[in-house]
């Protein structure tokens, strides 16, 4: 009987022991393995980090910071074509008319940014559509995309823009072998001018002005002399450039005047650039006295306008 009692504690002893070592073994085991995490916070961090910096690197396609958004005929080409030698701005090679032309504006944002060119972060995407400017639907649609857009307005010598306008609409029309009446019998009725000439109404820049003023404070349009920008591009892209915030990279050694086409081209990194063909065309012919009624009927709005943007130019 004893013996029994003595083989049954040896046996608890023995158990007791080996307890004990399978538990050290496990609390050691334990302790030594790691914990399974997901990626580590760091690991995750510096591929975050990583993809960041390749995000911010990376082109993409963006809405525009600056539109030119007028006028039509005022050389808004030749602003835009002026503006992409700088090599922080990437522009929109057609006009895109999302803000004017219903059947674009209804495809919303997405669809604009798509014809917006690839840019970097730091750089400046810009748009032009002459027809902005005149469309009353427009300024509102523009501020709702984005308030601190900057708007650039082109003009020139209203009278000789009339005139432009109609040289193209007639270039147009011929092209199509279509007919189209001359020019003084859609600018003049009964001898006195046709205030409902769409072309004219184009010209009277002092209420198309008004309705972009309503929505934006002046100092985000920059007026562009068009005539100045023909005769002596450089002054006016440094003012543009001041405008936009743009380091002054454009020079005087960007432009040559070419003595065939009568006006100035564009020097960029050894290689110039004209504008077609159709830009200098010759103007259709008005009469001496049409002329004259048109520059005195343009004397009172062209004033309104001055007032407006606080400058005056040397039109008829």
């Amino acid at each position: 009987m004893l013996w029994t009692v003595l083989l049954a504690l040896l046996l608890l002893l023995l158990l007791q022991t080996q307890l004990s070592v399978c538990l050290r073994e496990l609390r050691s085991g334990g302790s030594s393995s790691p914990l399974y995490l997901p990626p580590s916070s760091s690991s995750s961090s510096s591929s975050s980090s990583s993809s960041s910096s390749s995000s911010y690197n990376a082109t993409q396609q963006r809405l525009p910071g600056a539109i030119i958004i007028g006028v039509r005929k005022g050389g808004t080409r030749a602003l835009l074509e002026m503006l992409n030698l700088h090599p922080d701005v990437e522009v929109a090679k057609a006009e895109v008319h999302y803000f004017n032309v219903e059947e674009h504006f209804r495809r919303g944002l997405s669809w604009y940014r798509a014809q917006m060119p690839l840019t970097l972060p730091a750089q400046l995407t810009v748009e032009k559509t002459p027809g902005y400017f005149a469309a009353p639907q427009v300024p509102a649609r523009v501020w709702a995309m984005n308030p601190a857009v900057r708007l650039l307005l082109i003009i020139r010598d209203p009278a000789e823009r009339l005139v432009s306008d109609y040289t193209q609409v007639l270039h147009n029309r011929l092209t199509q072998h279509k007919p189209y009446q001359p020019l003084e019998e859609l600018l003049l009725h009964k001898g006195h001018i046709n205030r409902g000439y769409k072309a004219l109404q184009r010209s009277l820049y002092h209420l198309h002005l008004a309705r972009w003023l309503e929505v934006f404070p002046r100092e985000q349009i920059h007026v562009v002399d068009g005539d100045a920008l023909i005769q002596d591009p450089f002054p006016e892209l440094r003012k543009a450039e001041r405008f936009l915030d743009l380091q002054p990279r454009i020079n005087p050694s960007n432009f040559y005047f070419n003595t065939t086409k009568g006006f100035y081209c564009l020097l960029s990194a050894g290689h110039d650039k004209c504008l077609d063909e159709s830009k200098g065309r010759p103007h259709a012919p008005l009469s001496t006295q049409a002329l004259k009624k048109l520059c005195r009927f343009f004397r009172k709005p062209n004033k309104l306008f001055f007032e407006m943007v606080g400058r005056s130019f040397s039109w008829c």
